[in-house]
């Protein structure tokens, strides 16, 4: 186990989570305040999503045959170039251009986003040895951290907002990336989850009936979620609410956070469960969940009623969200074979950003149509739709994530 590689590998991808998350806040609250409709906002977004999903497809065959390392350093690379071009955008312009410069600088970014997630938790594979309980708590603590640090990012982007502006926050943070590049390109060594076997480009595709399965409940998870988060909520804090940049950020910020902390302790709450039912048990949880802050939200009570139930009713969401995500992280990695670890978990993540681009979209359709209500109704439903799909997922040969069923195989040599 090369802890060296993997700790270099983990530190690139928290300097990106944290650009990452601080551009999301900085474009959101920038072009709202100049006007932009929550339609025209959303469009911001739907390239940086798109691209996630051929990201995902490509990359993991890309890293599977040049190594891990390579696909995270051309990853930072390409935000500090999304970065930079942003600069050039100016408020004089046409919003049709804007929208569309944004767009296409948002599209860099994506590729950015997924080619060093893909990178940082596929190397989790080879460092975590054979137990399935070391590699539950391995990719609980990077999960959990990098959205830990992405809640940072978001009050970090609305924070630098407010004090410097827009263009001054984009180049400090392609300075901190630029530091990062230099110290991972210099110190990290070898090749890392380079496959023995060069991967045919027709196995970006999966094959597996556990990995499809998984990827189809991943992408209706992750859309429930971006349904109210990622227009709907930050607008309706800020126009309705009228919250301050950095109460729409702290409070986004706080979510993401939260959240994170959760991911990092869930194998210490879910304990030796058998994972299978616990992906099903606590998605039906969070589909009750999601429907009772539909219900209060809609019941046209007063604001402030209607606050605490955003507020409250997100918190308890973000918990049992976060616990869904981290058996799916797990299950993704019990799932794949060693050899094809990176094409499998791209083709995982680009599902889930087909759910995070339909999420986005759906979160300035449904907020424009019918408030924060709708888009909470959109989530309800969505959820649902998680949960039936986990009832159809096959069992692992662990019966917990630190548990065997069986003293032979690994998860990663059966291909259900």
């Amino acid at each position: 186990m090369n802890v060296r590689n993997y700790a270099l590998v983990t530190a690139g991808y928290w300097a990106f989570t944290l650009t990452d998350g601080a551009l999301r806040m900085l474009v959101l609250l920038h072009f709202n305040e100049l006007g932009y409709s929550p339609m025209a906002i959303a469009f911001l977004f739907l390239l940086y999503e798109f691209m996630g999903i051929v990201t995902n497809l490509i990359g993991g065959w890309v890293g599977s045959r040049t190594g891990l390392s390579r696909t995270l350093m051309v990853g930072l690379s390409l935000q500090m170039i999304a970065l930079v071009a942003l600069t050039f955008q100016r408020e004089s312009w046409a919003e049709l251009k804007s929208v569309a410069f944004v767009m296409g600088a948002q599209a860099l970014s994506g590729i950015a986003k997924d080619l060093t997630k893909m990178s940082s938790k596929s190397a989790v594979k080879f460092v975590a040895g054979d137990s399935a309980g070391a590699l539950f708590r391995m990719v609980a603590l990077l999960t959990g951290s990098k959205n830990a640090l992405k809640g940072v990012g978001f009050f970090l982007g609305a924070a630098l907002l407010g004090w410097i502006g827009y263009d001054t926050a984009l180049w400090l943070m392609v300075g901190v990336l630029a530091v990062t590049l230099a110290v991972i390109s210099t110190m990290l060594t070898g090749d890392i989850g380079k496959s023995k076997v060069k991967p045919p480009l027709r196995s970006i595709l999966s094959k597996s009936e556990a990995i499809n399965r998984l990827s189809a409940a991943r992408f209706f998870l992750f859309a429930s979620r971006d349904i109210w988060f990622v227009v709907a909520l930050p607008i309706y804090l800020h126009d309705v609410l009228g919250w301050s940049f950095y109460g729409v950020g702290g409070f986004l910020a706080a979510w993401v956070i939260g959240y994170g902390a959760v991911q990092s302790a869930a194998p210490r709450f879910l304990g030796q469960r058998d994972d299978i039912a616990a992906a099903q048990h606590w998605s039906f949880a969070l589909g009750i969940v999601a429907t009772a802050i539909a219900v209060a939200v809609s019941a046209d009570s007063s604001q402030t009623a209607t606050t605490v139930a955003i507020i409250g009713g997100l918190v308890i969401f973000g918990v049992v969200f976060a616990l869904n995500s981290s058996l799916h992280s797990y299950l993704i990695l019990a799932y794949s074979d060693d050899d094809q670890v990176a094409t499998d978990v791209g083709f995982y993540y680009s599902a889930n950003a087909a759910g995070r681009l339909v999420g986005t979209l759906l979160s300035g359709l449904l907020y424009l149509w019918g408030g924060l209500s709708l888009a909470l109704w959109g989530t309800a439903l969505f959820v649902g739709i998680t949960w039936l799909l986990t009832l159809r997922l096959p069992a692992t040969v662990t019966s917990g994530p630190g548990q065997r069923r069986d003293g032979t195989p690994h998860a990663h040599d059966i291909h259900p």
